[in-house]
Parts: structure tokens; C-alpha cells; sequence
């Protein structure tokens, strides 16, 4: 890999580290701070919240400065944070020190997938932005399952630590690797936030918000599923972990093979149908442990298909706006995720049992594939009916 996009994919690294780790974490966290498990996936959503907030606002901010002190700066603000949530004394600490360490997240996607481009050669700009992406899939398949397995053997503080440490690792490759660039032409805040003013660009991060959620109503309660459902014991959690990363892996590849092949939003329709199904049989069939942990491969598989179409879909119309295009869309996967994780959790409050939340995450699965044939029928319909009047 290029050093200069290395930089970057290990600051994808380290965000994509502390996003999920709660997850598998959950018990260990619940358990040190005298906390209830839905309490403690109140973590997620506030991690997730912060990236909703932070994303436009930190974009809309750092569009007239050098993007490569933006990128060091959002990285500073994101290793304070972990640093600080490593030693939160309780939960309200800890809770305020996810949401600020959330911040930094969408606005790093988003500057940096244009710095990416920028960086490639002609004709391999996608090729770029996916390198830097790597670092959320390493992540998923390596970095959770080892700091989830360091916090269940000695704190759950470590796995903060861990991240506090890729964080400073970062800025230094950052500050010496990443070359001084600027834009062609340095764009507003009212250029950025032009194409959200169009009915399409919501309707896409609707069906991201919710259409993942359903993903997340799942995962952010797999801790807990694996355990008191399909039997194993806490020390599986980490393994268990990397299965669903290995599947996240394979999913990544899937869903640019189908993103090629086919439309994006047919691709994302077919991709949610079948995370739809998935997520049933985890609430049907996780009392067999062979079939929750292949159940658990497919479930982290299509948790990644369905990233690429829907993305590409978004990029197209962004336009000009790709930095807070970018931006928006990681957002848009958090609200999914903090989504996800508190409807996931209404189940468990009402003292029902820990395969719900992957039967709740069906119905947001669901939901997420009308959205998406109401695209179809929309904006396709639209297309053709456009065509066929200047022929």
C-alpha cells in the first residue's frame, strides 16, 4: 500500500476499532460500572450520535483550511477522547466521552476519501478511497476480536488504550507521510450542503438509517445472544467476533461485484431482502450454536454488501458535493447504529430474551427494502420516462 494512503487506513483503523468494540465489551463494561446491558448500549448510541453531529459540522467548518492539518486536527480530538473514555471513573463519563470521541468520525471519511482521490493515479481513485476504507474492514476482521479478548482477560479500559495508541501512531504517519495538497477550488458551505435539498439524497440516507439499523439491532446485543442464547461461553466472544469480520471481509467483495454488475439500488433491494431473512433465522434458529455461527458470517457479510451499492448510489448524487456527501452517509450508518441499538434494546428492557433484537432488526431490514423499491419506482421510473421523452 501507497504510505500516503496508509495514513489514512490506519486512521480508518483506529475509528472503526472504537466503533464496534462496545459490542463485544458490553458485559464486561455493564458489569465494572454497576450498569444494566440496554443501559450500557446507550455507548453505541452515544458514539453514534456524535458522528451524526460531528460530520457536517466539522466538515462545514474545515472547508477553507489545508486539508491534511483538518485530517491531523479531527485525529488529535478523536486519541483525546478514547484516551479520556480508557479512564472514565462511571457511566455518564464514559457516555460524554463516546460522544465526543464520535465527532471526528464522518468528518475523516469525508475529508479523506477526497484526499484519497487526489493522491491516485488517473483511473484509480476508487481504488484509492477503498484502500483508505481497508482500515474499517481490518478492524472488523483483526482489532475488534483482539481488544475484545484483551478486555475480557484483563479491563475493558485497555481496548480504549489500544485505540488511544492508534490514534497517536496516526498523527504521526499523518504529519510525516501525507503530502501538504489542496483542492482544485475551495468550496462553501452552501456548495456543500446544495444536493441535500433534493427529496433523492434523503430518501438514500433514510434507507441507510434505517435499512442498517436492522443490522445493528443485532450486533450491538451479539455479546449477550452468544452467551445466554446459543450457549457459548464469554472467552468465545472474541472468536465469535472475528467470524462475523471475516464475513464483513467476503461482504465487502460481494457488494462490489454486485455493484458492478447491476444497478446500485438493485443491488441494495436484493442485499436487504436478504439481510431481512438472515436476521430471522438469528432470531428463529440461535439456539443451535452451528447455525448461529454461520448465521453470524452471513449476518457480518451483508452488514458490508449493502455498503458499497448504497454508497455508490449516494456518490451520484452528491455531485460536487463530495466531501459532505461522504461526510453525511457515515452519519447516516451511525444514526443506523445508535437506531439499531435502541430499539434493538426495547426488547430486553420489557424482559424478553436476547434473540429479539435480531427479530426487531428484521422488521427495520424490512422496512429499509420498501424504501428502497420506492426509490426503484421513483427516481428509475423518473429516469426512464426521461430518456424515452428525448428519444
Amino acid at each position: 500500500m501507497n504510505k500516503k494512503l496508509f495514513s489514512l487506513a490506519l486512521g480508518g483503523l483506529g475509528i472503526g476499532t472504537t466503533e464496534f468494540i462496545i459490542m463485544g465489551l458490553m458485559q464486561d463494561i455493564a458489569q465494572s460500572l454497576h450498569i444494566s446491558i440496554p443501559m450500557a448500549g446507550y455507548l453505541i448510541s452515544a458514539y453514534a450520535l456524535g458522528v451524526i453531529v460531528g460530520a457536517p459540522l466539522l466538515v462545514a467548518v474545515s472547508v477553507k483550511y489545508n486539508p491534511k492539518k483538518v485530517l491531523i486536527g479531527l485525529m488529535v480530538l478523536f486519541t483525546f477522547f478514547n484516551g479520556i473514555s480508557a479512564a472514565a471513573p462511571d457511566f455518564y463519563s464514559l457516555l460524554f466521552a463516546r460522544f465526543f470521541s464520535g465527532l471526528p468520525h464522518g468528518a475523516f471519511f469525508g475529508i479523506g476519501a477526497v484526499v484519497a482521490s487526489k493522491l491516485a493515479k488517473e483511473g484509480k481513485q476508487a481504488q484509492a478511497i477503498s484502500m483508505m476504507f481497508a482500515g474499517l474492514t481490518v478492524a472488523n476482521l483483526a482489532m475488534v476480536p483482539l481488544v475484545t479478548y484483551l478486555g475480557h482477560e484483563y479491563s475493558w479500559r485497555l481496548a480504549f488504550i489500544i485505540v488511544g495508541i492508534i490514534g497517536l501512531i496516526t498523527i504521526l504517519f499523518l504529519t510525516i507521510w501525507l503530502p501538504s495538497i489542496s483542492f482544485d477550488q475551495q468550496s462553501s458551505i452552501k456548495e456543500e450542503l446544495r444536493f441535500f435539498k433534493t427529496k433523492k439524497a434523503w430518501h438514500i440516507l433514510i434507507i441507510t438509517a434505517v435499512g442498517f439499523g436492522g443490522l445493528f439491532a443485532w450486533f450491538s446485543y451479539i455479546s449477550p445472544l452468544m452467551t445466554h442464547v446459543s450457549g457459548f461461553s464469554m472467552k468465545s466472544v472474541s472468536y465469535i467476533m472475528l467470524v462475523a469480520g471475516a464475513g464483513m471481509v467476503a461482504g465487502n467483495l460481494i457488494g462490489g461485484i454486485m455493484a458492478d454488475k447491476m444497478a446500485p439500488e438493485k443491488a441494495s433491494a436484493i442485499l436487504l431482502l436478504s439481510l431481512m431473512v438472515a436476521l430471522t433465522g438469528v432470531f428463529l434458529f440461535s439456539g443451535n450454536p452451528v447455525v448461529s455461527i454461520s448465521l453470524t458470517f452471513i449476518c457480518g457479510a451483508l452488514s458490508m454488501a449493502v455498503g458499497s451499492p448504497i454508497n455508490i448510489l449516494m456518490i451520484r448524487s452528491a455531485e460536487k458535493s463530495a466531501m459532505m456527501g461522504a461526510a453525511f452517509m457515515q452519519a447516516a450508518f451511525n444514526m443506523a447504529n445508535s437506531i439499531g441499538a435502541y430499539f434493538g434494546g426495547l426488547p430486553i428492557a420489557f424482559g424478553l430474551g436476547y434473540n429479539y433484537p435480531s427479530f426487531v432488526g428484521a422488521i427495520m431490514a424490512f422496512i429499509g427494502l420498501l424504501l428502497t423499491v420506492s426509490f426503484m419506482m421513483r427516481y428509475s421510473n423518473a429516469k426512464n420516462g426521461s430518456q424515452l421523452a428525448t428519444n
